[in-house]
């Protein structure tokens, strides 16, 4: 353990890796914000701490167990000849529920507050499900892009506590900041449908290069951001 803190070579990992965690994190801060909005108030703060802690433990979990994720990776069957291994069953059922959810969100803003209010109301324990069920397929890419960068167990699970606990500080204002604003949850929703299809193409073997996807959700967001601007300033009086 000394000889890991003395090594400056660890510590590049240990802050590449954690800087590429939180950037990784960012669909899953996102997606938990938007699904713990269907929960009251008093409820959103707890559901957003419990699907963190979720995917903490699970990527725990998954990195501790590092030679079965290896195993996923092994085609299992052959369909229209093209292989599948269970990461790919695994990516293209996430990308699908990914897109269901993230459309049926983007309906109910469409629809508006009187058809988000006939619908059914959403249970803990149901958007806790549903937050777990995306916490598994976003730490499998987490993790496997944590075995690609580090060599030692210690330092993948470090730099994974940090990106988790600096995404819980960031969650609220982030939950907060989409919720008061409409157009950028829209937006928000968007990029979900977007990594959702990127899941699915991954799942069928055709990789998106997720460095094009998150300067589309940098441009996007800075295009949002003046327009914000622009209507706060047109709102506030003139001298």
């Amino acid at each position: 353990m000394i000889e890991l803190i003395s090594d400056p070579a660890v510590w590049a990992s240990f802050v590449t890796l954690t800087i590429l965690e939180i950037v990784l994190g960012v669909d899953n801060i996102i997606f938990i914000s938007i699904t713990a909005s269907r929960l009251p108030p008093e409820q959103r703060r707890r559901a957003r701490l419990v699907g963190l802690s979720g995917a903490l433990v699970l990527r725990i979990l998954l990195l501790a167990s590092i030679a079965w994720i290896v195993s996923l990776k092994e085609p299992f069957i052959t369909l229209f000849d093209q292989p599948f291994s269970w990461r790919d069953v695994i990516l293209l059922a996430g990308g699908l529920f990914l897109i269901w959810k993230a459309s049926s969100e983007i309906f109910d803003e469409v629809e508006g507050e009187e058809h988000a209010q006939t619908g059914a109301a959403a249970g803990f324990g149901a958007v806790i499900v549903q937050i777990m069920i995306l916490d598994l397929v976003f730490s499998l890419d987490s993790v496997i892009t944590a075995v690609g960068i580090a060599d030692h167990l210690e330092v993948m699970i470090a730099a994974v506590v940090v990106a988790i606990l600096i995404m819980m500080v960031a969650a609220e204002p982030i939950a907060g900041f989409v919720e008061d604003h409409p157009s950028t949850k829209m937006l928000a929703l968007a990029f979900l449908v977007m990594i959702g299809v990127a899941l699915v193409a991954d799942g069928f073997g055709v990789h998106f290069e997720r460095g094009f996807i998150y300067a589309a959700m940098v441009f996007a967001g800075g295009v949002e951001a003046l327009n914000l601007l622009r209507a706060k300033r047109r709102r506030t009086p003139k001298d």
